[in-house]
């Protein structure tokens, strides 16, 4: 490169490499003075011959004449990244099995409660064994007048009916008989639950534990033939075909009569459970005697409303 000479008879390229030597030199001599001054610098060393290309093609900086060097990945923060997002799977993982199994969790209750909800229909079976046959009573004309028949009883069980005597009457439910029809002897009376002494003088009783209505099992029920309105007098004039109803607050049981027959008032069987829907009905017998019982025995009818 000429030494002398104005700046307009130099090349371009010329007055690049003027450009960068003097770049170079102000940088040497800045280096110098930080070295004077006891300044620590890290340098690096020069480059020479730095061709017009190279400052091109941009791997020289022209304020610092350094050659420069890629910046290396920081491998730390991908595998920290990397960590990151395994542990966001695992906990999209966890939530999702945490669903899962809360949905299988929820579905097997249902099925447990569904299966209690779902019991099948016991057949109410008598809360007490019973001594004698209900509704028996001194007959209306005796000295003594009508009263509970305590000689039907045998002599080493008295004790024990009297004291089952004052056992509380369950709450009716809505399956419960309520009300009985008799079209073929007028009967048209209210049913009550229990069949002692007192609930009998109310209307027609039904045994503490026997079967409901229209269910399979034996639904009893008593009254008497000579007081307390004479409400089942004619049950010996009943012949099998004849039709007995019985409502509850729901619906109506339709009957038909299949047997009757006069017993002794200790021939408690009568009143036993039954795998066919049953209605039994028990009264004194005969009238203004009441030393034995009438019953009469009769069938659910098939397709009643």
């Amino acid at each position: 490169m000429r030494k002398s000479g104005s700046p307009e008879d130099l090349s371009a390229e010329e007055l690049r490499r003027l450009l960068v030597e003097k770049r170079r030199a102000s940088r040497q001599e800045r280096l110098e003075r930080y070295r004077r001054t006891g300044r620590v610098v890290l340098i690096a060393p020069d480059i020479d011959g730095s061709s017009l290309e190279d400052m091109r093609s941009g791997e020289f900086d022209e304020s610092a004449g350094e050659q420069r060097t890629p910046i290396p990945t920081n491998r730390r923060k991908k595998i920290l990244d990397g960590l990151l997002l395994f542990v966001e799977i695992l906990a999209v993982g966890g939530l999702l099995l945490l669903l899962f199994n809360g949905i299988t969790m929820m579905r097997d209750l249902n099925q447990e409660v569904a299966t209690v909800l779902e019991q099948p229909t016991l057949t109410p079976t008598a809360l007490i064994v019973s001594v004698v046959l209900p509704s028996g009573h001194t007959p209306p004309t005796s000295p003594e007048g009508a009263r509970p028949n305590e000689a039907e009883i045998p002599q080493h069980l008295r004790p024990l009916v009297q004291s089952l005597a004052n056992i509380p009457i369950p709450t009716p439910g809505p399956e419960q008989a309520i009300r009985i029809q008799i079209p073929d002897i007028g009967v048209d009376a209210p049913i009550v639950q229990g069949d002692g002494w007192e609930q009998l003088k109310k209307g027609v009783g039904q045994h503490i534990g026997s079967a409901n209505p229209g269910t399979d099992g034996n639904v009893v029920l008593s009254a008497h033939n000579d007081i307390f309105g004479e409400i089942f007098r004619d049950l010996d004039r009943l012949l099998p075909g004849d039709e007995i109803t019985v409502y509850t607050n729901q619906r109506s049981y339709t009957y038909v009569v299949t047997d009757s027959k006069v017993v002794e008032p200790t021939q408690v069987d009568i009143m036993d459970s039954t795998t066919q829907p049953t209605l039994t009905l028990i009264s004194c017998y005969p009238y203004l005697v009441d030393d034995q019982r009438i019953a009469i025995t009769s069938r659910l009818q098939t397709g009643n409303n």
